[in-house]
Formats: C-alpha cells, structure tokens, sequence
C-alpha cells in the first residue's frame, strides 16, 4: 500500500524522519513490540512424529494387527516378519521424505545479514535482525535488501527482483513515482521538499484500491532482492513475515501435502483388503460353529487368511521400485526429493511453467541490430562499417565481462557479449580509448554517455532509450560518413522500433558526438540501435511439442509483461493468439467460476504474483487435473508446493525453490521433464503390473485355503507358509516387475490417466480374479494329489468327508500341504514370467532386457527347492521332502499360469482386448484430450 502514498505521507504514517530517522529509545521500542526483522519457523516434526506418519496408511494397520494377534497366539516367527516389514517401510519413508522443512530455512538464508541505517541522524551498521519499521536504510550496488522499503532518494537505482517477481531485467527504481492503482499508470511527482505534502493529497486523492503486482512497485524495494546499480535510501515499511517474501514463506508454510494418486489407489486398496480380512475371519467363525470345529484352530487359521488376504512385501516393493526409479532418473538429470513424486508424474497432464529462467535461458541477449537505416540480424555484424557501432556499445558500458566473471546490469552484458564476438573486449578499447569523464544513467534521461580521449580529440558515445536518444541527434551515421538527419531518417529509425517492440525485444540505441562544443548530449550522431530480450531455450519448442503429442498441456506463468510473455509463449508453440493470454490484475478481479472457466482456453499468465500464481495451480487442479509446476524463483516457491509435482531448476534456482520441489532439474533443461513423465508412467505401469501380480497371487492364496476349509477340510497352508511365500516367492519377482523396461514411445502416445483411474482398470480385475482363481485351481489339485492316491489305494469312496478323514493323519496332511506349498510358490514365479506383458507371448518378450527377473526366477526356485529339502528349513516349515518325480510333476501343474498366458494371447481374451485398445491410442487421440 505504500506503493501509492508520497514520502510524505509515508514518514507521518510511520512516525520516521527522513534526515534523521529513528532515536535509538524509539527503535529499542519498537524491536520490543514487533520482534526481529526474520522469517519465523513452524514447529519441526520429532522423529516419533516422522515416524508414526509412515505407519499412517491402512495396509500397515491391517499388517499391525495379524502381528498382535500371532503374538497373542504365540506364533512368533509370523509376527516378528511382519514388523521387520512394516519397520523397514517407515524407515525408508523416513529417509527419504524428512526435509520438507528446508524450505524456510532457506528463505530465511535469503535474509542480509547487515544493514546501513541512519538513526539520530548518523549512519551505522546494525544486524538486519534488529531493523524495524520506520528505520532509514543506506541501498548500494550489490548489497542485498534487507527488508521491504519505501525509496525514497534514488540516483540511478537498479534492483534485481527476477528471484522474487520473475522480471527477466533489474528494474529502474525511482522514489518519485507514485502509484495511482492497478492499470491506472504511475505518475512522476517532483522529489521537492517543498512539494511533498501536496503531491502525497494529490495522490491520495487519485488513489484507487487495486493490487499492484510487485513488478510495477517502482517506488518500493523489497527484502532479499539485489541492488545492482546506483544508490538510494528507503524507510522500512515491513519487516519479517510482513514482508514480501514473508508472505511467501506463509504460503508455503500453509500448503498442506496432499496424497499422490498413487498414495490415494493403495489406501483404498488397503480399506478393501481390511474390510476383506474382516469378513474372511466373521464367515470361519461362522463355520467354525456351523462345523463344530476347535474355535481357536479357526482363529489361527481366520489369521492365516487375513495375513494371505495382505501382500505384506507390496509396500517394501513400492517403496523399493520408486527408489529403483529414482536412481535412473538421476541419470537424466532429475534428482527426486519424495519418492511418491515419480509416480505422479505419470498422471500430469498440465506443466505449469515459470518464464524466466525455465523456459528462457535469464540471460539478456542482442537478437537484432539497426544500422546504416536497415535491421538485419546479430550474425551480420562484424564489417568495417560496424566498428564504429560496436565500439560504442563496448565503452559505453559499465558492464565486467572478464573470464568467467559477469558483473553489471544483464543489457550491457548482453552488450559486451556480441562486441566479443567480433573480437571487442572493453578492457582494451579503454587502454585505447580512456575513458575520462562519464554522465551516469538517470531516469529523467534516460541515458547514459561517458566520454573517452582518442588522440587530441574527445569522443562522446551516448547509450539509451531510442526515442530520447534520437532527440539529441542531429546526424547520422551511414556507412562510416556522417550526414545530417533528415525527417525521413527519423521516421524510419521509430519504425524500426516499433519493429522490434512488436517482437517483444527491448531496445537501445547508440550515439556519438566526436569533439564539439556546447551542451553535453546535444548534437550527437545517431549510430544505430540492437534489440534485446531474454530468449527462449532451443529445446522448450520440442518439449512443448511432445507434450502436446502426450495430451499434456503447457501453461506459462510469469510476472513479465504480457506483450514479452506472449511473444515467447508463441515462439514455443504454447499460444497462437492473444486472447489466450491473462494478467494477474485479471485474474485477482475474476470470481472463481469465471476463472475456472478461463482456464480452458488461457494458457499464458502474465504480470503475476506468488499469490496469483498458487491461484492458478489450484484451479487447474479443481478442475480435475494433475499438475507440475517448474521455476526457480522465491516467487514460485508457494505454487511448487502447491501443485501435484513441483519441479525447481537446479543450477539456476534458488534453495528455497529446490526445498519447497518435489523433484530438481539438475541441468536446467525443460526438456528434462519430458524425461521425467516417461519414467513417471513407466513406473505406474510396473507398479500396476506389480499390484495385479501379488493380488491374484494373494487370491489363489485364500481361495486355496478358503475352499478347502469350507470343505471341512484340514488347511492347506500353514501360516508360515503364506507368509513365506508373501515375502519371499512373491516379492522377489514383483520387485523385478517393478523395475521392467517400457516402451518409451509407447507410453507417450497415450493421454495422461484419469488420477481417479483404479489400480485395476483396462481389465486389471478380471486378470486378477482368472489367476487368483487358476492358481487356487492348481494349488488345491495339488493339495488333493496326495488323499486322493490313498482313498484309490484303500479302495473307499470318493467323498469329501473321506478326504477329511485321510487329511487327520499327520504324515498325510504334511505332505498334502507340501504339494500345495510348492505349486502355489512355483506357480507365482510362472505367473511372475507372463505378467511382464499381458498383451505379448513370452516367446517375443525380451526376457534379457529384465535380467532382474531371471535372477527372481532362479533364486526363487532355488529358495523353494531349500524350503524341501534343507533338513533345518522342512523343520522350521513342516515340509516333507520331495523326489525327483514329484518335482516334475509339480513343477507341470506349476506351470498352468504361463500355458494360461499363451492361451489368452492366442485367443485374445477380453481383459488382453481391453489392454491393447488401451496400448493403440493414437496421437490424433492423445491431442484431443487435452484441455
């Protein structure tokens, strides 16, 4: 608000002196009152906090529980390999997700740690902490501003906001402009002392109640932004958490984390498997009774159930195939902060991307050059007939471009850099040419001259806005002879502004004047004029392409100028047309259903601030949407934090962007994250394969038992048995599931998933049931093999009640189970084989590129073979040991699920149909389903 108040107002507002300042009595008061000048924290979780939120899900609950009840049933072994799983879950978690709080900590780095103020009328230096509101501070190149202020003195002032409000160049700071409101203008009051009090009425009289984005503030200097020309002093008019960047460190300490989709799948997945588990354990007890079994054996096996009914390793696989994933994608330049972040990747369909520094390179650079009456590009530069253009935009620059060091304001570097190419270097023009006297830029000029010795003479060269240069000319430059400047010449010269203007360039020109005499700045030679802008990064324009192509939009938001946004969002094939263009002015006046429905068409955002910008992730994640956003800015750091997926750039981004991301960029690269989806939908995919594949082998777990209890029959499995089969058989080749290689194109060709896509969607359910149900199938037959030869040995009938009968022998029942046992373990292996690509014969699949499951294979059968026949382990187990013969034979009826497969692929059964219709999306498809 002190934007549009005059200096005036502003010290009787907060009780300060302009000469003097505050007494030292007055500021100890006020340091007293409101605290010192930092960034507060929130309360940091304790480990135990860290902790117990991992164990926050509802398959570890269930997990939790099957572990009280074996240990109140003294099955001990069963409970202690379920905490093992459960602890080496949140133990993982922890590690990877506990440093969310860096955010602020960052920020607070951010902070100067010192200040020049004047108290009493002297100048000192105090720490920045113990500044308050009304204190007179002392700005000078290259210090950092440490805390917001209203200017007020200001000689040729410039302050670098990019980190803070996304402007591509400093921004010229003037203590006499006040600001009569949101697209209302900004109008110059003389900086008089006699003038003050009428200009502040004055302004307080046209002063309208409109946000002004921080961008347009030029009266204004906000904390932790960079001076990088001039002087001035400003009178403090927030400290703390009420500055700027206080604001947006409230942002980001409101953003609550919200579950990724993935998250949110298995959740439900795990109420389903707890309400299953429930309903398993209440229908044994009813046929406990109905049977008149021993209640307590029912227990053990009701237990028995509820651990089959869990995959105790799913979570220990996710965990371990999204840190898997990450490894890969640091390999692509992508370091990932929270695991969950790389799934979700694969369901963003909108990137919501800062401008400066992520889709632009946030280097200032000349694109075209005006000389000898005619525009034509930088690369043609360099002919005799340009010296004289070059030397002036080399001496005439206060800019340092020396070895790796860059110092100076972004459009001299830029400067400095195309005089170098052409073989120019300041340094030594200067020996040459000294310089002796320079007019430093003002903003009442809008220029800025020096003066150098050549031989006897003195040469002036002139660098500045076009419009007032061109007012000082009298001649012209053309071809190396100097002529006079006809009315003609001047039209064409504002004509080529005007040229370059449209392109969004921003331009300067350069002037002479050799000798002469008379008033400085007067009578010079119109040399020629460049236009500059910060331009977009080569490989942006493809990535926005393929996103397209992969049905994901890309947005652009930026708090540049809507008419620089809008070039370069076209240039990069974002926006065709300026009505898919919206500043933040707008969109602070739009009520949320008309903003909402703005979203369908805006894709560029301009002149926006860290609050607008939250705004409009959110929106577009009302609206159904996954979304990424990327920058590298203070200012982007609330949005990152409130999008799905926040993605910080990680050489040019500030810690506060990379702590308050999910994932970094280490190379800067838009491209990049084009990458990242790839791996993101790839890793869905394996996880959606990995799930289905303990699923149905977890049902023919139950179904084996279920059945057969049902029956009156003895069980089947005994619970180390499941468990074993749980943790062992089954996570091994489900972790290798979790790692396979995708079809990278593939996946792209296809639109982002609906986030609120189940986990068993493209027939993923009857996949699961037809193999839960098989291997039950096989698994039982096995069971059955061993009764069955000895009810045809003794010669009685065939009856379930004989079956039962036979099975209360001790030897027989072992051995029955063991058969069981061993098909159900070696059947999940051959299912493991054919789950790889439900839409492919294994016999096209390359089983080489997944050396992973091979090994799961191997050891799993080996691990199944020990089980049997290493004396310790049939101990520990129950298990018999097997002949050769029966291993062939189990080993056949094993492999039902992978003969399965082949059959399916032949046939085309209809869950294989709906997975291929789903595979064959074309990119016609994908575009259309965009926003």
């Amino acid at each position: 608000m002190f934007e549009t108040k005059s200096i005036r107002e502003t010290c009787v507002q907060l009780d300060s002196d302009i000469d003097k300042g505050l007494t030292e009595k007055e500021a100890a008061r006020r340091y007293e009152e409101n605290g010192k000048n930092e960034l507060k924290e929130p309360r940091k979780k304790t480990v135990v906090e860290s902790f117990l939120e991992q164990l926050n899900d509802p398959l570890i609950y269930v997990l939790l529980a099957a572990a009280v009840i074996s240990l109140l049933l003294h099955e001990i072994s069963d409970a202690v390999i379920i905490a093992v799983v459960v602890l080496m879950n949140a133990v993982v978690g922890m590690i990877q997700e506990g440093k969310a709080q860096k955010a602020l900590d960052s920020l607070k780095k951010l902070t100067s740690p010192h200040a020049y103020v004047i108290r009493e009328g002297k100048e000192k230096e105090i720490p920045a902490s113990q500044l308050v509101v009304g204190d007179i501070v002392c700005l000078d190149a290259g210090c950092q501003v440490p805390a917001d202020l209203r200017l007020t003195r200001t000689s040729s002032l410039k302050v670098e906001e990019s980190a803070l409000t996304g402007e591509s160049v400093p921004i010229e700071k003037d203590a006499s402009f006040i600001a009569k409101g949101a697209g209302g203008g900004l109008r110059r009051e003389a900086y008089e002392e006699k003038g003050l009090e009428a200009a502040g009425k004055k302004a307080a009289g046209n002063r309208k109640d409109t946000h002004i984005p921080l961008g347009d503030r030029y009266n204004m200097a906000f904390m932790s932004t960079i001076v990088t020309y001039g002087r001035g002093e400003g009178i403090v008019t927030a400290t703390g958490m009420d500055t700027e960047i206080g604001k947006i460190a409230s942002l980001i300490n409101e953003s609550h984390e919200e579950l990724t989709p993935l998250q949110k799948r298995l959740g439900e997945l795990g109420k389903i498997l707890s309400l299953l588990s429930l309903l398993l354990c209440a229908a044994l007890f009813m046929i406990a009774l109905l049977q008149k079994r021993n209640l307590i054996e029912m227990l053990i096996t009701a237990i028995s159930l509820a651990v089959a009914a869990v995959p105790e390793g799913l979570p220990a696989v996710v965990t371990i195939c999204l840190a898997l994933s990450v490894t890969k994608m640091v390999k692509v330049h992508t370091i990932v902060r929270k695991l969950p972040s790389v799934e979700t990747l694969g369901a963003v369909s909108v990137v919501c991307s800062d401008k400066t520094g992520t889709l632009t390179q946030n280097k200032m650079t000349v694109e075209s050059c005006f000389t000898n009456q005619k525009i034509f590009g930088k690369k043609d530069l360099g002919k005799e007939e340009h010296k004289e253009f070059l030397k002036g935009m080399t001496l005439c620059n206060d800019g340092v471009l020396e070895g790796g060091e860059r110092i100076g304001d972004p459009t001299e570097l830029a400067l400095l850099d195309l005089s170098a190419r052409f073989g120019m270097r300041r340094d030594e023009l200067e020996k040459e040419f000294p310089r002796t006297k320079e007019l430093a830029f003002d903003s009442n000029r809008k220029m800025m001259s020096t003066f150098h010795q050549r031989g006897n003479q003195t040469v002036t060269y002139t660098k500045g806005a076009p419009d007032e240069v061109l007012k000082k000319c009298s001649s012209v430059l053309l071809y190396g002879r100097t002529v006079p400047l006809t009315e003609q010449q001047r039209k064409q010269i504002r004509q080529a502004v005007e040229s370059m203007s449209s392109q969004a360039l921003r331009t300067l020109a350069i002037a002479m004047r050799a000798g002469g005499s008379g008033p400085v700045e007067e009578g010079l030679t119109f040399v020629g004029m460049v236009g500059m802008k910060d331009p977009a990064r080569p490989e942006a324009a493809g990535a926005v392409a393929r996103f397209r192509d992969a049905g994901v939009s890309t947005v652009m938001i930026t708090g540049d100028h809507v008419d620089t946004a809008f070039a370069i969002g076209k240039q990069l094939g974002i926006v065709s047309r300026p009505e898919q263009c919206l500043t933040g002015e707008a969109v602070a006046h739009l009520d949320e259903e008309r903003f909402l429905q703005k979203l369908d068409t805006v894709r560029v955002f301009a002149r926006v601030s860290p609050e607008h910008k939250v705004r409009i992730v959110k929106g577009f994640k009302a609206k159904g949407n996954i979304v990424a956003m990327t920058g590298d800015g203070v200012n982007d750091a609330p949005s990152l934090k409130a999008a799905d997926i926040g993605i910080a750039m990680g050489m040019t981004g500030t810690d506060v962007a990379k702590q308050a991301s999910d994932i970094i960029l280490t190379d800067d690269n838009f491209a990049t994250i084009e990458k990242a989806i790839v791996e993101g939908r790839g890793v869905y995919e394996n996880i959606k394969k990995s799930v289905i594949f303990l699923l149905s082998s977890n049902l023919g777990e139950i179904m084996t038992m279920f059945l057969a209890v049902l029956c009156g029959l003895a069980s089947p499995l005994k619970s180390s048995h499941i468990l074993w089969i749980n943790l062992i058989t089954d996570s091994l080749p489900a972790l290798a599931l979790g790692v396979d290689n995708n079809d990278a194109d593939g996946l792209m060709r296809r639109p982002p998933r609906d986030p609120k896509e189940s986990l068993f969607a493209g027939g993923g359910l009857a996949c699961t049931c037809f193999y839960g149900l098989l291997i039950a199938g096989i698994s039982l037959a096995a069971f059955f093999t061993i009764p069955y030869a000895v009810i045809l040995e003794r010669q009685i009938p065939l009856t379930i009640n004989n079956f039962a009968t036979v099975l209360q022998h001790e030897a027989i029942l072992n051995r029955a189970q063991t058969y069981a046992f061993t098909v159900l373990g070696m059947s999940q292996l051959f299912h493991a084989v054919g789950m790889r690509d439900v839409r492919k014969s294994i016999f096209k699949m390359k089983h080489f590129d997944n050396k992973l499951m091979i090994a799961a294979c191997v050891l799993g059968f080996l691990l199944q073979f020990a089980v049997t026949e290493i004396p310790f382990l049939t101990a520990a187990f129950g298990t018999a040991h097997l002949t050769l013969r029966e291993w062939l034979r189990l080993a056949f009826l094993a492999s039902f699920p992978l003969l399965a497969h082949e059959l399916m692929i032949l046939f085309s059964f209809d869950f294989v149909r709906k997975g291929n219709r789903k595979q064959k999306l074309s990119a016609k498809t994908a575009s259309e389903y965009m926003l």
